[in-house]
């Protein structure tokens, strides 16, 4: 059975990854927009209705906008952007978040694609909450360093420019502390209340690692590094994306130093407890592009179609 797939948006980094995937596979046709009329909204809504499943690779107004264009209850939207990750009547497209979320995944019409800073974050303290272990109420702080290309078309062409020395540096951002990801973060873990959390860009060119400091002492009685690691053993045990890493293995490490790049070209999940006493770093790494974007969508697309779930992923 060959599936008809439009991607709005196929321009941006997110987008063309989508395209590129799905153009690789032979039970799928991708419907392309002459790009002449990649802003005219009649052929747009033309294209949209004729898909199977359409991804809006779009800023989060015009993928708001897109929506409304679909008007038969036939096409399954994925949605990239952050327009709808906590909006109601959505599906949050991470298929290991919960028991039941394929199925819902599966029977929707209407799926968010999750952040890739969110992707790490909701995959460390999830398992922990439902757990017990970490209570809702707790304040949680989170930091994550992620390869420039998270920040599209432009800080990709400001960084490969490499005319300005500031690059150079690790740059931490969204100091307003109001990063469009936060919301997603606290709905989807069940915290109670927004984590406080700083991004911070480098300069390669993808990869992506979300660090949350616990201490013991602040979680459930009886809490440590080997509950946690149990916790995140059941959650995740039979799925294929996840890897659980080996308590504190310092095999993991190079030379003393944590690789941010090591989940890159995959769409996988490492999750590792490091761990001492009385304290501990949760760290999530993945490929920002990958799990973090394009992967997590097109894993989402095979759910709801009912495919091999990693149909097309690496």
């Amino acid at each position: 059975m060959t599936h008809v797939v439009f991607v709005d948006g196929q321009e941006g980094t997110t987008g063309l990854r989508i395209h590129e995937v799905l153009a690789q596979r032979a039970d799928v046709e991708v419907l392309s927009i002459d790009p002449a009329r990649r802003k005219d909204a009649a052929e747009r809504a033309r294209l949209l209705n004729a898909a199977d499943v359409a991804f809006l690779c779009l800023p989060d107004d015009a993928a708001r906008e897109a929506a409304t264009l679909v008007t038969n209850p036939r096409t399954c939207l994925i949605d990239a952007s952050t327009a709808h990750r906590t909006a109601p009547g959505w599906v949050f497209g991470l298929p290991e978040l919960a028991p039941g979320q394929r199925e819902r995944i599966r029977a929707a019409k209407r799926i968010s694609n999750p952040g890739c800073h969110a992707s790490a974050f909701i995959m460390l303290l999830r398992p922990l909450v439902d757990a017990g272990i970490v209570p809702p109420d707790l304040p949680i702080s989170a930091s994550s360093i992620t390869g420039y290309s998270g920040g599209g078309k432009k800080m990709i062409e400001q960084y490969e420019r490499g005319d300005d020395p500031l690059l150079t540096a690790p740059r931490p951002y969204g100091l307003g502390l109001k990063h469009k990801h936060v919301p997603e973060m606290q709905q989807h873990t069940g915290l109670r209340s927004k984590p406080l959390f700083m991004p911070i860009v480098g300069n390669f060119y993808k990869g992506l690692a979300v660090s949350v400091p616990l201490h013991f002492s602040q979680l459930a009685p009886g809490s440590d590094a080997a509950a946690i690691q149990r916790a995140f053993e059941r959650h995740y045990e039979g799925e294929r994306f996840v890897r659980v890493m080996p308590l504190s293995d310092p095999a993991t490490l190079e030379h003393g130093f944590f690789d941010v790049m090591a989940a890159n070209d995959t769409n996988r999940v490492d999750l590792f407890v490091f761990a001492g006493a009385d304290q501990a770093i949760l760290i999530a790494r993945l490929d920002n592009l990958g799990k973090g974007a394009s992967g997590a969508a097109v894993q989402s697309m095979n759910v709801h179609l009912g495919l091999d779930e990693g149909l097309g992923l690496a």
